[in-house]
């Protein structure tokens, strides 16, 4: 284990020649599944808290002690607030309301409300999650509270609305905006708007208007607890930042000596079983950087809200040791397990897991957030695992690792988290894929991790410079950086498990977006990475699609949209279809499937199923009806070229599978089909020196993207002057971030380009459409796990983040 040990530690520093050094949008630190996810948003990993990939504050927090003074090298503590008025996600309370316009000055103190009915917070239009449901298109509230005393301190207003909302403090307005939120907000309440608190009643008055879609209020008062960071405490000296395929390493000056900090997530693609087990590696190396000797010890903490949808969740958290390690864990008490389905939420049930090795002789104890570190720097810091229940805590580990000097010192510390039950899956809930029946627990699953240390870590350096090596070879140095920070965030968001029929389901989750489950309209632009170094997860992201339509559950002539959402997979629930789009897709990737695998296995089994949606694109598929396609925010389209060039593209690979599986004639009439389709394309879209975004729209164009899987199958429906073509005019078309998807804005969408300029037959004109869409990520201001949908002028995140469409990076790869 020992030379292992030191073996993994000389490689990993070896392997710093392969990691890439770049400003990312937001770095990935822990990463394994769309609720296990955690990221630091800003270039210096102390200078925020880290978060989960929604955004929301999830602390992890290390400091090192050297010589008497502290060092803080990792996160920051989240901001923390004291009720005033509590909102309902702390205290259930109830308001006077009412859904007519009243009249006159209802905003004030001494308003008479007693026609307005009374509610519990919050309002809103969904049964599961309001206390009073709301569904009309205004509502105005009056919430009246007492006070004792006017605090002196800064006060703020904690709300969440949608849509559009006015809110006023005793008559004076406090806040105006039109929109939407999807979280709590802080709003500072101005100096002149507090002394209009009195002593005694007082009133918050609220309007909200729902406009479109969604309806949401709660809102309450609180004051910024008192910061409790002592003065004691010093920022360490961030000196980089790398990033490659399975870890992200930075590295820091704590006064006289130096700290190698490695995030490890080891999701090793072609390795399933370690893919799919929860435990991340943090490790550290700490050595002198003046010659001398120092006195060190290390103190990290993990917060609870890896654990809550909300901070003011009530948890439980204890201690104890297991398989050779000392172990701190958490969850809420109330474990609603699958209950809650969307997409701006955390899991709130299983538990959270922190472990250290029992020969490090860690000290560890259980805190509130608020005093997350102060023991420590007070030195008052004593060994507590009791069971604790409380809000917000924290769990902290000290490790004293004597006197450094030149000497590196290493220790590791691992994250694991036990979801119990994964997803549900038409009813039934599904466990995750490393609980294999086998007396498996979480505890084994740690000390698995623990003792697999060592090879593990060199398994991670020999696959992150293959596929960086991968990459550079196929599309240049950029291409490659942009698939390095693409491959974790890709695989992270998507779960593992095995379908009740032993079928292995590799689901994604719509981050960002509408939550759905298993969208295929998301597996499509997702699949290269898979398709390049394991096509069986593709079958998992496909199974479940085939299942549904197979088991009579869905009976249209194409392809479900989605599986229900997330972590629901019960059945579609995006409430409109995509005939052509999504037969299209699961067509075209079960053709490349047989190309990657060199069989045509996995067609035979759904030949059935297919043939459906085949006929269905021979009929409906060539000058498309008015509908959505996969760029669905861009709204309904008919006639759309690039839709066509699907249906022309799965015709031809539908001929393909056929001609594999010894089915002649219909690999002769389907491939004379697309031929055909292909020569009226080429008709109905030119434009010129390019062609057209629809058949009926001249002036007009658009990125054929979908095009680009002709080229992979090697299908040769269309002529290469069609490629030549249009990537000549998209050379003319390009803004400082990128190529716009279409005429119709100047937004684009980047996983779309990678597969617009792997149609390109040079690497020079390739590079030129992807150079831009390195600018984005290394120049955006938007600091956020990688979005996939930007304005190309600006750098701006559009819309989704986090996203397992940028899998759809990895296309060059499969251009061979």
């Amino acid at each position: 284990m020992k030379k292992l040990f030191t073996l993994a530690v000389l490689l990993l520093f070896v392997s710093q020649i392969f990691s890439q050094r770049f400003r990312a949008p937001a770095y990935p630190l822990i990463t394994h599944d769309p609720y296990f996810s955690i990221w630091s948003f800003s270039d210096e990993l102390n200078a925020t808290p880290t978060k989960h990939w929604t955004g929301k504050d999830q602390p992890l927090i290390g400091i090192l002690k050297v010589d008497g003074k502290f060092y803080k090298f990792l996160g920051d503590v989240e901001k923390l607030y004291d009720a005033i008025i509590p909102t309902a996600d702390e205290k259930p309370y109830d308001v006077m309301y009412t859904e007519s316009e009243p009249l006159g000055e209802w905003t004030k103190i001494n308003y008479d409300d007693k026609s307005w009915q009374k509610g519990a917070a919050p309002f809103g239009d969904n049964a599961s999650t309001a206390k009073t449901v709301w569904t009309s298109h205004d509502i105005w509230t009056r919430r009246t509270f007492n006070l004792s005393d006017i605090s002196d301190d800064k006060l703020f207003l904690k709300l969440n609305h949608d849509d559009n909302a006015e809110v006023y403090l005793n008559g004076e307005q406090v806040y105006s905006y039109v929109g939407w939120l999807n979280k709590f907000i802080y709003v500072p309440v101005s100096d002149e708007v507090k002394r209009k608190l009195v002593k005694g009643k007082n009133v918050l008055a609220i309007h909200v208007a729902n406009t479109a879609g969604g309806a949401w209020l709660d809102a309450g008062i609180v004051k910024e607890a008192k910061n409790t960071t002592s003065k004691l405490l010093l920022q360490a000296e961030q000196k980089d930042v790398s990033i490659n395929a399975t870890q992200t390493i930075y590295t820091f000056a704590c006064g006289p000596t130096d700290v190698e900090l490695t995030f490890t997530s080891p999701l090793l693609i072609k390795n399933i079983d370690l893919l799919a087990r929860p435990v991340s590696y943090i490790s550290l190396k700490v050595k002198s950087n003046d010659g001398g000797a120092h006195d060190a010890s290390l103190y990290f903490a993990a917060s609870t809200a890896l654990a809550v949808n909300s901070n003011a969740q009530t948890v439980v958290a204890n201690g104890y040791t297991a398989e050779q390690l000392n172990i701190l864990t958490a969850g809420t008490k109330e474990q609603p397990v699958l209950q809650k389905k969307g997409d701006d939420l955390r899991i709130d049930w299983g538990y959270m897991y922190v472990a250290v090795p029992a020969r490090d002789k860690a000290v560890q104890y259980i805190t509130p957030a608020k005093n997350a570190f102060n023991a420590f720097l007070n030195d008052t810091y004593r060994a507590n695992t009791g069971t604790i229940e409380g809000t917000q805590l924290m769990l902290n580990a000290v490790m004293y690792l004597g006197r450094i000097a030149n000497e590196p010192v290493n220790k590791i510390m691992m994250i694991g988290y036990d979801d119990l039950y994964s997803v549900q899956y038409f009813g039934q809930n599904l466990l995750p894929w490393w609980k294999d029946g086998k007396n498996t627990t979480i505890e084994k699953e740690l000390s698995k991790a623990f003792t697999d240390y060592g090879p593990v870590i060199i398994k991670c350096k020999e696959w992150n410079t293959k596929l960086y090596n991968d990459a550079l070879k196929a599309g240049g140095e950029e291409y490659a950086k942009l698939c390095v920070l693409a491959y974790r965030q890709s695989i992270a968001a998507h779960k593992l498990v095995k379908s009740p029929d032993g079928e292995t389901l590799f689901l994604s989750k719509e981050n960002y977006s509408n939550g759905s489950i298993n969208t295929v309209d998301i597996t499509y632009p997702s699949a290269p990475l898979y398709l390049a170094y394991n096509p069986d997860l593709l079958k998992g992201m496909l199974n479940g699609i085939f299942y549904f339509s197979e088991s009579g559950k869905w009976t249209k002539p194409f392809a479900a949209h989605d599986l229900g959402t997330y972590p629901q997979a019960n059945g579609q629930t995006y409430p409109e279809d995509m005939p052509v789009e999504e037969a299209g897709n699961v067509i075209i990737l079960t053709a490349a499937i047989a190309k990657a695998e060199k069989n045509a296995k996995y067609a035979e089994k759904h030949w059935v199923t297919l043939t459906t949606w085949a006929n269905y694109l021979l009929k409906e598929g060539f000058d498309p009806a008015n509908q959505l396609c996969t760029d669905d925010f861009a709204g309904h389209l008919a006639r759309n070229a690039n839709l066509s060039v699907k249906a022309i593209v799965a015709l031809g690979a539908y001929a393909m599978l056929a001609e594999q599986l010894g089915k002649k004639d219909t690999a002769e009439l389907y491939k004379k089909s697309a031929a055909e389709m292909v020569t009226k394309w080429m008709e109905l879209a030119n434009d010129g020196d390019h062609y057209a975004l629809t058949f009926d729209n001249k002036g007009t164009w658009s990125q054929k993207y979908n095009m680009v899987w002709d080229k992979i199958l090697g299908l040769k429906l269309f002529p290469k002057e069609v490629y030549d073509k249009e990537i000549k005019y998209y050379l003319t078309k390009q803004n400082k971030y990128g190529l716009p998807l279409d005429s119709r804005k100047t937004y684009t969408k980047s996983d779309w380009i990678i597969w617009t300029a792997t149609l390109a037959d040079n690497n020079n004109d390739f590079r030129a459409l992807v150079k831009p869409v390195y600018q984005y990520v290394i120049e955006t201001p938007t600091r956020v796990p990688l979005s996939d949908w930007h304005e190309t002028t600006n750098g701006t995140q559009v819309g989704f983040q986090a996203r397992s469409v940028v899998g759809g990076y990895f296309m060059k790869l499969l251009d061979k």
